[in-house]
């Protein structure tokens, strides 16, 4: 089995497609291949795995953590279809405040790195989606942030104009509020 890892426009954030056999009986993938990973240049060490099940229309983010607990995301959707977004958080970087978007689902088994720097959400367009990701550092509450998903200073083009969402992320703060607190602030490390 291989991997494939394609590039973006929003460098370091990278797609990953990931050779599966599929037959009568089901599917088969090789999910993560740490040495095959690393030879294409993913080296976070991962320490916590996270699964999430989402309706229709839920959306949950642009969540990140702080550079006290920076934590980066290996993001796949094992049933159903979502729509992912990465944004990157990382004040000074010349891509500071860009975003790309790509569909996950269980039938095209792409993944994407979201590496520490940027944030993070994703829509759910199917009935139901189960997300898995890994992630390179605990969660740590005290480093959340949250980054508003309609800030129109990002303009993300989500497929849905009326999500559901939590009430943490009804209550996200623009990215104009984000550049006021340094303490919640990602800053670029030159990548």
């Amino acid at each position: 089995m291989d991997i494939r890892v394609l590039e973006t426009a929003l460098p370091p954030v990278v797609i990953i497609e990931t050779d599966f056999v599929r037959d009568e009986r089901g599917f088969f993938i090789e999910a993560y291949h740490r040495q095959r990973y690393a030879e294409r240049g993913i080296t976070s060490e991962f320490v916590q795995d996270n699964h999430s099940r989402s309706g229709k229309n839920v959306l949950r983010g642009i969540h990140y953590q702080d550079m006290r607990a920076p934590m980066g995301k290996l993001i796949r959707c094992t049933v159903g279809r979502i729509y992912d977004v990465a944004v990157d958080l990382r004040v000074g970087a010349p891509t500071f405040g860009k975003w790309i978007g790509v569909e996950l689902s269980g039938e095209n088994m792409k993944q994407v790195m979201v590496p520490p720097g940027f944030g993070h959400g994703f829509l759910t367009l199917s009935e139901a989606a189960e997300v898995q990701y890994r992630c390179s550092t605990y969660y740590a509450p005290e480093t959340e942030g949250v980054i508003a998903w309609n800030d129109p200073d990002l303009g993300i083009s989500w497929p849905c104009s009326d999500p559901i969402l939590s009430r943490r992320d009804q209550q996200g703060m623009s990215l104009r509020e984000y550049l006021k607190k340094p303490a919640f602030r990602l800053e670029s490390t030159g990548a």
